[in-house]
């Protein structure tokens, strides 16, 4: 497993590139070919004849050359998403100041930039989603590694009125309640030192459901993955200064290499995720190289828009993506072959290893 790389469906050439960083600027996309699109609405904006385009996502721009010589600039900065023809700027959405780290210095600086981007495009007023087409809700597994990120960049104030207002411990996003959602929310909680939290009781009231003498035990993903769970409940107790009793059990759990934020010396060896799994969920690849501390599992070459995606998920809403498809937004293949993009968990594996290994 070791020496294979991960086959992604990512395209040669850049197909669309995201605009509207945060909860509150308007979503717009640009699409290959001179349109640019309202993200959600479909509502053509702009178009061009294009002579030349030019996509950088690690700069968070495009750059045309229409077919009578002009000049136009697409980009986003710290305060909102521009357009620039020749010399003219124009406002398309402002919003929330976003911080924008450059990473310099770092030898992936480009890579953790386009990352933190296809992260925080997909913030929206309804919490921080997977995917901002086919994920009308945030997962909370998702959101907290999301976040984590953010702790890094300095943005953790674009999402603050959304962990404030929560109110159920529990996402139901999989149609039950997932043990490890508990340690999730009281992680996210303790990103703003809100210990008060009204989350935070209802949260260690429900351990009880759960647990199994010293440790926590449920189904994640249609399955039982106690080591898992109990390691983000103890992550979560922990980051909160709260009591932690728990005891992660010396048992295989397939999940436990996607845990690489503590409690690494806590693992019972087993066979790993297959690669046709990783292809499907490359967050999982990353996990576990990160876990293992490997090479990375995708190769980093050219930085193509979008970096990151997840494809074939039981809970995705992937029937959205068809009106993006009749638009051209999207390719039509990824209709057909269920593959979302860009997707924050991903991104947020890759930005976390990266940073850490590079």
């Amino acid at each position: 497993m070791k020496d294979e790389i991960l086959i992604s469906p990512k395209l040669d050439k850049s197909q669309f590139l995201l605009f509207g960083m945060g909860c509150r600027r308007r979503k717009l996309v640009y699409v290959k070919g001179g349109r640019l699109l309202d993200a959600w609405t479909l509502e053509v904006l702009r178009e061009w004849q294009v002579e030349i385009e030019r996509f950088e996502p690690s700069e968070y721009r495009v750059t045309i050359y229409d077919r009578n010589g002009g000049e136009v600039v697409i980009f986003e900065d710290e305060n909102g998403v521009y357009l620039k023809e020749d010399e003219h700027i124009e406002p398309l959405t402002l919003g929330e100041r976003v911080n924008l780290p450059r990473f310099d210095g770092h030898p992936y600086s480009a890579w953790l930039r386009a990352l933190h981007a296809e992260m925080l495009v997909n913030i929206t007023s309804f919490g921080p989603v997977p995917n901002l087409w086919v994920y009308p809700r945030p997962w909370y597994r998702d959101a907290a590694m999301v976040l984590m990120c953010l702790a890094q960049t300095g943005n953790l104030h674009l999402v603050e009125d959304w962990v404030m207002g929560l109110h159920k411990v529990f996402d139901c996003n999989n149609g039950f309640e997932e043990p490890d959602n508990i340690g999730q929310v009281l992680y996210i909680v303790s990103l703003f030192e809100a210990k008060g939290h009204p989350i935070v009781e209802k949260a260690i009231n429900s351990i009880s459901k759960f647990r199994k003498g010293d440790y926590v035990v449920g189904l994640t993903d249609f399955a039982e993955h106690p080591v898992y769970q109990t390691k983000w409940l103890k992550f979560g107790l922990q980051a909160l200064g709260l009591d932690d009793p728990f005891k992660i059990p010396e048992v295989p759990d397939l999940y436990s290499a996607i845990f690489w934020m503590g409690f690494r010396d806590r693992h019972v060896v087993r066979e790993r995720f297959p690669m046709r799994v990783k292809r499907l969920y490359p967050y999982l690849a990353w996990a576990e190289a990160h876990f293992y501390d490997e090479p990375p599992p995708e190769p980093l070459g050219q930085i193509v828009s979008p970096l990151t995606w997840e494809a074939q998920a039981s809970q995705a809403e992937y029937w959205r993506l068809k009106a993006l498809a009749d638009e051209r937004a999207i390719a039509c293949d990824d209709v057909t072959n269920q593959i979302a993009r860009p997707h924050s968990w991903h991104a947020a594996e890759m930005f976390l290893y990266l940073r850490e290994k590079g």
